[in-house]
């Protein structure tokens, strides 16, 4: 089997360029890589206005569609989804609700409800239930709120998420691919109790491995920061490579898309 392709999904309010150090260490070991672009947060292309808009279900479409966008480029080979924080969810919904990649990591992802968060989630309260008037006011989230500046359909799901509990998209089902969990240590946005909810909502126990990037294991040049870990992520992407190697073993060749005509 031949190496996979990463397609990184980028958390909220990061672009695609903060990847490229991730990017460059997973084909530094001679695997494919892309980081796919954030609506809203790319150069070049618009942000959330009262005029453009868009939700978790867009979110989820634009992943499929760049999965079957590498398995045309890239036949036969594995198409492995990592999604960080926010990428983690939209990840979760593009898997369970139609056909998937090959494999998932997800890092630093969780779920946002806030009774899963240290102090009573007051910090994901706040942020939830200014949502709506914000995005009322202005058409979509500004800054400084968290998030912004946010499409206005997307950061109302997503402080429904945070206040109730409930996804804003269909749960039939859950990821029924190998899934890489990866916690990271005194990670405030993705608290263990958070990430154990994401976990046990959405992953199948018998294909869920889980391992905690420590501070130990970042070494004095790396961090565990929620975001930072981007620009030295060399111990996760080994450990995500050895996941991987006994992975690949005992999956089905991926699929190869038949000719057009």
């Amino acid at each position: 089997m031949q190496n996979p392709i990463v397609l990184v999904n980028p958390a909220m309010a990061i672009g695609s360029r903060y990847y490229a150090p991730l990017v460059a260490c997973f084909e530094a070991r001679r695997w494919a890589a892309r980081a796919l672009i954030r609506r809203g947060f790319e150069e070049g292309q618009p942000r959330a206005s009262w005029h453009h808009d868009w939700s978790y279900t867009d979110e989820i479409a634009d992943l499929a569609a760049a999965i079957g966008q590498a398995r045309e480029e890239h036949p036969g080979r594995p198409v492995i989804v990592l999604g960080h924080s926010l990428g983690g969810q939209i990840a979760a919904g593009q898997c369970i609700g139609s056909d998937g990649p090959d494999a998932i990591v997800g890092i630093g992802t969780s779920t946002p409800f806030f009774r899963n968060y240290p102090h009573a989630g007051v910090h994901l309260i706040a942020a939830g239930v200014t949502a709506w008037p914000l995005t009322t006011v202005f058409g979509y989230l500004p800054k400084p709120a968290f998030g912004a500046p946010g499409a206005r359909t997307l950061m109302r799901e997503w402080a429904g998420w945070a206040l109730t509990g409930r996804p804003p998209f269909p749960v039939p089902r859950r990821i029924d691919v190998p899934t890489l969990i990866v916690k990271l240590q005194a990670d405030p946005y993705a608290v263990s109790a958070a990430t154990d909810d994401y976990v046990e909502r959405f992953c199948d126990p018998s294909l869920t491995t889980r391992w905690t990037f420590t501070r130990e294991a970042a070494g004095p040049e790396g961090t565990t920061d929620h975001v930072r870990w981007v620009r030295s992520p060399e111990p996760v992407v080994d450990r995500i490579v050895q996941w991987w190697s006994t992975q690949s073993g005992s999956l089905p060749a991926p699929a190869t898309p038949s000719p057009a005509g």
